[in-house]
């Protein structure tokens, strides 16, 4: 009997293809861009399952798929980059993997918070460049210890925030639909509103997900009510921030500095963003250690060995496909 097959559609740890290899027939694309769409159709339609990195699947490819894929194992939190309800009407299980990447967003978050408070990146490039121009008054740094940090989301990720918050004796505001009594237990965080939050805060921290409500939801008006003092640092989706304009913003002096770890239309970047001295830019490493990544891995095979049992996944973002799986392939 044939084995299920399995494609991963970009470059990851051997260790995570080796999850499927014994059990499945698997491929993994060696390259970490996606496949022109043509390979891609090509690739998918012979597959049980795929688990998908940073590839967008759209209407069309779910048609395309369905007569035999099964589930869309999404290697992320965030999922905007598949198409949820073609999937569902196509009768495709789409899964996530939600809890194994908070530890290391929120330490992300927090190099970002600390490099662009404290010049990391330029100071190292002074270093590097042999200038002996040392002194108490070059590369000035922002406090961060004792000084107030503003979370928006207050979910997993924001949470962890806002524990290693405690450390730098940070007094903690969040806001979020509605206020958590578990965020503040852990954090001693304070439910503030939005332009509360936006006033107040020295650094402010991203963690919402990516929705039609929370797209440019730091836009000109946003940057413009926070403190010239201020640091923004986004590490959950980049369409939240508004591009232009915190290129604008930083440009002027409107706030201190940014760190940023997503960006509008990743990999491409807004002009001008990458000659500013006060943003500190990564490439979408939020979840980049070994650990966090085989952890990923496992989780998707986990949902992917469900799918393929008949099953719905433990990480499953919509069970109601299973109701339309035998209409689909009809």
């Amino acid at each position: 009997m044939a084995k299920q097959s399995v494609y991963i559609t970009s470059t990851l740890p051997l260790e995570v293809l080796s999850l499927f290899t014994e059990q499945y027939d698997a491929e993994m694309r060696g390259d970490p861009w996606p496949l022109p769409r043509a390979e891609l159709l090509e690739k998918l339609k012979a597959r049980d399952a795929v688990l998908v990195v940073a590839t967008r699947i759209d209407d069309e490819i779910c048609r395309a798929v369905k007569d035999r894929c099964r589930i869309l194992a999404n290697y992320g939190v965030g999922y905007n980059n598949i198409d949820v309800e073609a999937a569902t009407k196509n009768g495709i299980y789409v899964t996530n993997t939600p809890d194994v990447v908070t530890g290391a967003t929120a330490d992300l978050t927090w190099a970002l918070l600390l490099a662009t408070a404290r010049r990391v990146v330029e100071s190292d490039k002074f270093v590097r460049s042999g200038d002996k121009g040392w002194g108490p008054v070059i590369l000035m740094g922002a406090q961060v210890y004792g000084k107030s940090l503003g979370i928006f989301g207050g979910g997993r990720i924001g949470l962890a925030v806002g524990k290693r918050a405690r450390g730098f004796d940070m007094k903690v505001i969040y806001t979020d639909l509605q206020s958590s009594q578990a965020f503040e237990a852990a954090t001693g965080g304070v439910f503030v509103d939005k332009q509360t939050l936006l006033k107040t805060a020295d650094f402010i921290s991203i963690h919402t997900p990516l929705l039609p409500t929370t797209r440019h939801l730091i836009d000109g008006d946003a940057l413009k009510l926070m403190k010239k003092t201020a640091i923004l640092v986004n590490a959950a989706r980049g369409p939240i921030v508004d591009e232009k304009a915190l290129v604008k913003s930083l440009q002027a002096g409107v706030i201190r500095g940014a760190g940023l770890d997503v960006y509008e239309n990743e990999p491409t970047l807004e002009p001008g963003l990458a000659d500013l001295p006060n943003v500190v830019l990564m490439p979408h490493l939020g979840t980049q250690t070994l650990d966090t990544r085989v952890e990923m891995g496992v989780l998707c095979a986990k949902n992917i060995h469900a799918a393929l049992a008949g099953q719905v996944p433990p990480n499953c973002l919509n069970p109601e496909a299973a109701a339309n799986r035998s209409a689909a392939r009809h």
